[in-house]
Formats: structure tokens, sequence, C-alpha cells
């Protein structure tokens, strides 16, 4: 995929430090995503395809305009797994303040050139932390994991992802997460994770437009907050 007319991350754009968490020793399974990116070509097919819906006039924003409905004007708000930062780059157009975090370098690298309004760094949502310049916990407004984020972590990922999620969170935040549940992984089993967690789902809905949930649907769309804020 070309940068050709990316703008570059202007200089103290970088608002936020990055430290990686303890990793658990000799896991059983790599991701889905890390497995995908055996491929060298992989994330650049990736990219170009986003690149060529844009292009094509198709739709890429539905989830964009969703947080955008729920989030108060000049949010701050952590898209988790960013993937090439079309989400975080919408929000922040849309006026907010908007960092993106994924695993995938040169996705990063793309999301950085293209969406120079917002930021984004390599990490992975099992084995990070984010840090102000001051050296405290940042914590957002919104958290939000769109492109069936959740389903592409091994199983023994999903706890560490969703504490991680919610020890950037502060009493009034709140996660959205959205994913097809044909892709193995429940709406009981994600339940009994984020209640692991120290979260609480307090709405689902089916679709991104929030339709309402169906039980035995194909998709989920959960608001979560933190337990102790309930």
């Amino acid at each position: 995929m070309s940068n050709e007319g990316f703008v570059p991350t202007p200089p103290g754009a970088r608002a936020l430090s990055l430290s990686a968490t303890d990793k658990p020793t000799a896991p059983q399974e790599i991701n889905k995503w890390r497995a995908a990116m055996q491929d060298p070509t992989h994330s650049t097919r990736y990219a170009e395809r986003w690149e060529r819906m844009e292009t094509e006039g198709k739709d890429i924003d539905g989830e964009g305009r969703a947080i955008d409905a729920l989030a108060d004007r000049g949010s701050t708000i952590l898209d988790a797994g960013s993937g090439n930062g079309r989400l975080a780059g919408y929000l922040a157009r849309a006026g907010h303040k908007t960092m993106g975090v994924d695993l995938d370098p040169y996705l990063v690298k793309v999301a950085n050139s293209k969406y120079p309004e917002a930021h984004f760094e390599v990490a992975d949502l099992a084995d990070f932390a984010l840090y102000d310049d001051a050296g405290e916990l940042q914590t957002f407004d919104i958290l939000v994991a769109a492109g069936n984020v959740q389903t592409f972590l091994a199983d023994w990922e999903r706890v560490p992802a969703l504490e991680n999620i919610a020890k950037h969170m502060h009493a009034s935040s709140r996660y959205v997460t959205g994913f097809q549940l044909a892709r193995g992984y429940s709406n009981q089993q994600f339940t009994k994770d984020a209640e692991a967690a120290g979260l609480e789902v307090v709405q689902r809905f089916g679709t991104w437009q929030f339709d309402p949930f169906v039980e035995d649907g194909e998709f989920l769309l959960a608001v979560l907050c933190l337990k102790s804020s309930r």
C-alpha cells in the first residue's frame, strides 16, 4: 500500500507513554491476528482492502457514527485494536481526543500517517498499560473494540485483555465492543469473562445501529462499565 499523500504525525502529538505488563509464561496458542501476520503480505493486503473500499465510496464509518452518538463532545476515546486507524481517525475528526493501539506495526504506521488527528501505538491488548506525562495510568471516557477484535484473541488472552481495558476506565467510562458470535466467542462466555475482569455488561444490541439483541443471533454489540461504578 502506498503512503503517498498521507500527512506525517505532527511533532508533540505523542502525549502518552506505553508500558507492557507481565506476560503469562508459555502460552498455549498465539492469537488469530498474530497467526495471520506470519504471512508477510497479510497486513499490506488488509490495509489495501480498506483503501479500496473507501475509494469505491463504501460506508466504512458505521462504528464511528455509533460511538460518536454515545460520546459527549470532546471525549477521550481509546480504540483497542485500531487496525489501519479508520475508527479513531473518524472520531478524532468528529472532535474527540482519540488514541488507537494495535499489535500490528505496519497498520499502526499506516494509521499514524493517514490520521494525524489521532495517535496510534503498537501494543498487545493482553499486555499493555498507557501512562500520561505525569506517570499516571491513563483513563478514557470511552474505550471501543470494533471489527471482531474480541474474537481474534487467544482463549488465554481474553480475561487479561478485558482486565487491561478495565484499568484504563474511570467510574463513568464505558467499554463498547462488537463481534460476530459465530466466531467462537459466545455471549455467555464473554459475559463471564467480563465479570472476571471487573466489568459488567449493561446493554446488549444486535448491530452497530442499536437493533435489539437476539440470544440466538449472529452479532453482539455490548456496552460495559466497571462493576464498582454500578
